[in-house]
């Protein structure tokens, strides 16, 4: 909303020394977003005045039409003498009056004017456009004024060219400061000045032989008010006042009717809509579209109607989208704004009904959108509209109509329709105290909200009713924030809220920050993606038709129709991001992520969607919670290139599958879970350098993820490095086998005995299984047992590998002897024998 400060002072009375810059400080302390004060013509300086053509001679010996023309100016140059103007503008003829800028003046833009010597004549001045006054962006042609204007007159006081402008955004719960009077009435209260209110007038009651209408959707429009002036003259003009408020407001003049209704719409925040009465056939009707109705709107395009839209018409059709636009088949006559000669015969609208309705806020904004057809009426209906206003918003621009345009008012009025009350809100005296934390006082509350506009009642308890123009005011912290807001934010003292005793980080939050933690030192760079995926991205996964990772939920309104699904793994977006790095120069990559994953069963209920006037019942918001999936907490990690540079101390390690499933220790560390490694085969690894990793968890070996060395056809269709590598684990169930707050180890003081054996198995015995095997026969003394060496070659046989292991035994309560600790560690052997038929090396 653009407000003209020259405009506001009509409303309120400021000192004169408060400027654009105060008044938008004021209003930014009650709450209102001022983005910008523009400074009209702040480079402009005169003499600028009107002058009148005297005499015009055509040079035609250039390419282009240029005129040498006598300007009457009065005595602003000082003799009384006409001046002598080159001109190229061909749009004005002797006798009309124009604005002329004499020599010593500058324009908008430092566009300094002197006498000079151009096309063989001096030229003592310049007849100004539009453009070069900067009210306009018209310059075609020079500008033209009323020819009631005296020669001489000061031009900028006329144009009203200097000026404040502030440009105000306007959120969607203050649709009232859409208009002069609603940001009057928010300066008035910064300032504690009255307010003149352009809507107290003087409106006759409804009746006589107005022009019909009827309203067959109540719910959608509850008033609608019609007033007919006749005899408008065709070729009235707007007035220069008229024009120029509008243009500061960032409308465009068209023709008197239309710029009325604009202006009223700014004056009063009531939209209307002028018919041509002549155009209008029968009773006017409200009501929703038909199906097949089509209607041509003013800006000339034909719109397919919905059955929910909601359609002026009468008895031949629709004539406008309420709300929103009117249609071309009823508008007015647009008769040029330049002076017609008196001989030229009358053309447009004489007669003229004027609209000012009151429609529902969804209805309109549902309708703009579904023809994407955003308008000023739309914009102001879509915040709400006061609809007490209708009535003087219609007698306002008859009374317009009448005084510039010779009209003569109907006798009849029109109004149809009853509004809704406005809301009555039941508050405590001291609620906004509670809220602000601050002693206001009954009095001050009370006539804080009567500032507002509220009507109050009651001692501690309070009955207020929201004035008509407010329709977010429904709630006690809805007052109480107006209360806040016109007290000054800046009062409310700063304090910091004190969380309860006994609250912090769950185990499960601990645990997130520990595995960062952990990953961090181990090298890894967090990043954080999007949660979305598309079909894409899963095929180059390579995962099969019936994987449940493509049982994904699909977003009602992606942001991408190539990503409409919430993601099932964390891995497409992390190696897109590797992707992404590794074609920007970087090879070496070790990235991690941790969030949530949707794994939909299948099994989820529909949701139920509850009612917005009450909160959900237990019952509603459990089939709430049944209704979406779940949403464990995954953590991966992606490698590529060299997992340790070259250097001094020899050349580079690429990173390999021992990496990624070492980064899944690191996590289970983090978690103090024992991580069991299987080989394995499972998209989108390679089927040789895969492992399954599982934990412990209620008797029974759980999956928690996978890891390895990525498919060469997934590496090949994502462009990534060769032999790139990944890990994903469920955080959520490696919390569940943690078992709760892990206890901090007991140190024993007594020294280590360490025992290694070897172990000759088949190469298709697992490492994990074997070292099961010893941990099971080593018994209680056993602390733990690490495989430091894996070995092949023609002396083991075909087919056979040796597993050297380190047994670390320790008592708590002694120093073991030599003959415990072999006992131990044959113990362990027997049983890695008897289950993995393993022999022992050397043996």
């Amino acid at each position: 909303m653009r407000v003209p400060l020259s405009w506001l002072r009509e409303y309120v009375d400021l000192p004169s020394e408060v400027g654009g810059r105060e008044v938008a400080t004021r209003l930014i302390s009650a709450g209102l977003e001022v983005e910008l004060v523009e400074r009209l013509g702040a480079d402009l300086t005169g003499p600028l005045v009107v002058g009148r053509v005297l005499a015009i001679e055509e040079l035609t010996e250039f390419k282009k039409p240029i005129r040498y023309c006598q300007v009457d100016v009065g005595q602003a140059n000082g003799t009384g003498q006409p001046q002598n103007i080159i001109c190229g503008a061909t749009n004005f003829a002797v006798g009309d009056k124009v604005v002329v800028v004499l020599p010593g003046a500058v324009l908008p833009g430092g566009f300094k004017i002197s006498a000079r010597k151009t096309y063989g004549h001096t030229s003592e001045g310049m007849i100004c456009s539009a453009r070069e006054l900067g009210v306009g962006e018209d310059h075609d042609g020079i500008m033209v004024l009323p020819p009631e204007h005296e020669v001489g007159t000061d031009a900028i006081t006329l144009l009203e060219l200097l000026d404040e402008v502030l440009d105000i955004a306007v959120t969607t719960d203050r649709g009232y400061c859409l208009s002069m009077r609603g940001v009057a009435r928010e300066t008035a209260t910064a300032f504690g000045l009255p307010l003149r209110d352009p809507a107290l007038l003087d409106v006759p009651a409804a009746g006589g032989p107005g022009h019909p209408v009827r309203i067959e959707d109540e719910a959608a429009c509850d008033r609608f008010v019609a007033r007919v002036v006749t005899g408008v003259r065709p070729d009235a003009r707007s007035p220069i006042w008229m024009r120029r408020r509008l243009q500061k407001s960032g409308m465009r003049p068209v023709s008197l009717a239309v710029d009325i209704t604009n202006y009223v719409m700014l004056e009063l925040g009531q939209p209307l809509h002028a018919y041509d009465a002549a155009r209008l056939n029968g009773t006017i009707v409200v009501r929703r579209a038909a199906a097949g109705e089509r209607l041509t709107t003013l800006d000339g395009v034909e719109r397919k109607l919905h059955p929910e839209d909601l359609v002026i018409a009468d008895d031949r059709g629709p004539v406008g989208l309420a709300g929103v636009m009117g249609g071309a088949n009823t508008e007015i006559a647009d008769v040029p704004q330049e002076p017609r000669s008196p001989l030229a015969p009358e053309v447009g609208t004489t007669a003229v009904v004027i609209e000012a309705a009151h429609f529902d806020a969804v209805t309109v904004a549902r309708a703009s959108r579904r023809h994407r057809l955003s308008s000023e009426a739309s914009r102001r209906f879509e915040r709400g509209v006061d609809p007490a206003a209708a009535g003087a918003a219609a007698q306002r621009a008859v009374d317009l109509l009448v005084l510039l345009a010779g009209g003569t008012a109907g006798e009849g009025v029109t109004d149809v329709g009853t509004p809704a009350p406005p809301a009555t809100v039941e508050m405590r005296a001291d609620h906004p105290d509670r809220v602000a934390g601050v002693t206001y006082g009954r009095e001050v509350v009370v006539r804080r909200l009567q500032e507002v506009g509220c009507a109050v009642d009651g001692s501690d308890i309070l009955d207020v009713t929201a004035p008509s123009w407010r329709p977010d005011l429904t709630e006690p912290n809805d007052l109480a924030e107006e209360v806040l807001r016109l007290e000054g934010y800046a009062s409310l003292p700063s304090t910091l809220p004190r969380p309860p005793a006994g609250r912090g980080l769950t185990e499960g939050q601990r645990l997130r920050r520990r595995v960062g933690r952990a990953l961090a030192g181990a090298g890894y760079v967090e990043t954080l993606n999007y949660p979305f995926v598309g079909e894409k991205a899963l095929d180059a996964l390579g995962l099969p038709a019936d994987d449940p990772r493509r049982r994904a939920v699909r977003l009602a309104n992606p942001l991408s129709e190539e990503e409409p699904w919430l993601r099932t793994t964390l891995l497409p977006g992390l190696l897109e991001t590797a992707r992404r790095n590794h074609g920007r120069g970087s090879g070496d990559l070790a990235l991690f992520e941790s969030g949530l994953v949707f794994r939909p069963t299948g099994l989820e209920p529909a949701a139920t969607r509850p009612p917005v006037t009450r909160r959900p019942t237990d019952e509603e918001a459990a089939a709430l919670r049944a209704a979406v999936p779940p949403q464990p907490r995954h953590v991966a990690v992606v490698l590529s290139g060299a997992r340790e540079a070259a250097g001094w101390w020899g050349g580079e390690r690429p990173a390999g599958w021992a990496d990624a499933v070492e980064a899944a220790r690191v996590v289970a560390r983090e978690a103090r879970v024992e991580l069991i490694v299987e080989r394995d085969q499972h998209e989108p690894w390679h089927p040789g350098r895969c492992a399954a990793l599982r934990v412990r968890l209620d008797g029974e070996r759980r999956l928690v993820g996978h890891a390895g060395e990525l498919h060469p056809r997934v590496v090949k269709a994502l462009g990534l490095p060769e032999r790139s590598c990944a890990m994903e684990l469920d955080l959520d169930v490696l919390a569940e086998a943690a078992g709760g707050p892990v206890a901090g180890p007991d140190i024993s003081t007594f020294p280590v005995a360490t025992q290694d054996v070897a172990l000759v198995v088949d190469n298709a015995v697992p490492a994990a299984e074997v070292e099961g095997a010893l941990r099971a026969g080593a018994g209680e003394l056993l602390e733990s047992v690490r495989l430091f060496d894996v070995f092949t070659g023609e002396q083991l046989g075909a087919g056979r590998k040796s597993l050297a292991y380190a047994l670390r035994f320790r008592a708590p309560d002694r120093t073991l002897t030599a003959e415990e600790a072999t006992a131990a560690r044959e113990a362990a052997v027997a049983t890695a024998v008897s289950r993995t038929g393993a022999t022992l090396r050397g043996a």
